[in-house]
């Protein structure tokens, strides 16, 4: 495996996965950073390279965890050269843009695939069971939310940047909530959306609703901000026989940041204080949260390069994802509903 790019999404999220994974072995990393170098020598034993054309004779897979603009250029690079391709989130700033990797992929016979870990997020895990179970009826509204309080910008790029970056949280954490509204509720009919820049000395939007209509007539409301002072719930489903209330995030992002092996015991796991819970005001039972996997993804790359199963993101799954992110884009530029189909 060789992994282009060392901030947060490399260095937090992939290179641990990696390691933990068996049938991969991380065997290079992309950075200029003389730290970080000295870092993926130190903790995996890796090469650390400078250039991403040094990573060809080293390794069989490319995971694309560079800034959002360079994910279809280094996908497309790493194609061209016979490897298979993980891109993180988002896959690409067009729907245009990505399927021309996907054409790529599947002209060279390659594997390609794209890391939307919160596919294996506990609580999302949890309303999947209970959505197959029936144990809501039928799903009339998700609401679902990716909501920070950071009034003072961070800096860097993915708040700094303008469009060209593919920066803001409608790419970055929308992409997340996107997906797994899909996943849940299936294709998507009408996207609304509503963006703003809340923040003095940011370019990108930090304060985005996006509203979907799906085709089997549920609805989904979704929330990514860096401007609220009190939090909403993680996931509100309401059924034609009951709902379901969750609070708090995933606890796996929080323990991969803390250094916790993937490996460890109960590294997915959340303790009874931060279950949800299902039913009515007159009738509601705590519900067990699922275990989160997010190991399961690289798992599942290993199986598809060892035995040319599916890989564990399709790409027809992230255009279609893809497509409605460009759509309330369109939406909240023009102020106007976008019918995708």
């Amino acid at each position: 495996m060789g992994l282009v790019g060392y901030g947060t999404a490399g260095a937090v999220f992939h290179a641990p996965l990696i390691e933990a994974a068996d049938g991969l072995a991380l065997a290079a990393v992309v950075t200029r950073d003389p730290r970080r170098q000295a870092e993926v020598r130190a903790r995996y034993g890796a090469a650390a390279v400078g250039d991403v054309a040094e990573l060809w004779g080293l390794c069989d897979l490319v995971v694309v965890a560079s800034p959002n603009r360079t994910h279809v250029a280094v996908a497309g690079e790493a194609l061209a050269q016979g490897k298979a391709v993980v891109v993180d989130k988002p896959f690409a700033r067009t729907v245009e843009e990505a399927r021309g990797v996907v054409e790529l992929a599947r002209e060279r016979g390659l594997m390609l695939t794209v890391f939307q870990n919160r596919r294996w997020d506990g609580d999302f895990l949890t309303v999947r069971r209970l959505l197959d179970e029936g144990a809501l009826g039928r799903v009339l509204r998700l609401e679902s939310r990716f909501e920070r309080w950071r009034p003072a910008p961070k800096g860097g790029w993915r708040e700094a940047g303008g469009a060209e970056e593919v920066g803001g949280l409608l790419y970055d954490l929308g992409s997340h909530l996107v997906d797994q509204a899909v996943r849940l509720l299936g294709p998507v009919r009408e996207v609304y959306c509503e963006s703003d820049v809340r923040r003095e000395g940011v370019a990108a939007d930090d304060d985005t609703f996006i509203a979907l209509k799906h085709a089997g007539g549920a609805r989904s409301h979704l929330w990514v901000s860096a401007m609220t002072a009190r939090l909403g719930p993680r996931f509100r489903v309401l059924g034609s026989a009951g709902a379901y209330v969750k609070h708090g995030l995933d606890v796996q992002e929080e323990r991969l940041r803390a250094g916790l092996s993937p490996l460890a015991a109960g590294f997915g796991d959340e303790g009874e204080e931060r279950w949800g819970v299902a039913g009515t005001d007159a009738d509601a039972r705590p519900v067990p949260t699922e275990s989160g996997a997010y190991l399961d993804f690289y798992r599942d790359v290993a199986t598809a390069l060892w035995t040319g199963a599916p890989p564990p993101v399709s790409a027809d799954s992230a255009l279609e994802a893809l497509a409605v992110i460009e759509a309330a884009k369109l939406s909240a530029t023009q102020g106007i509903v976008v019918r995708t189909g």
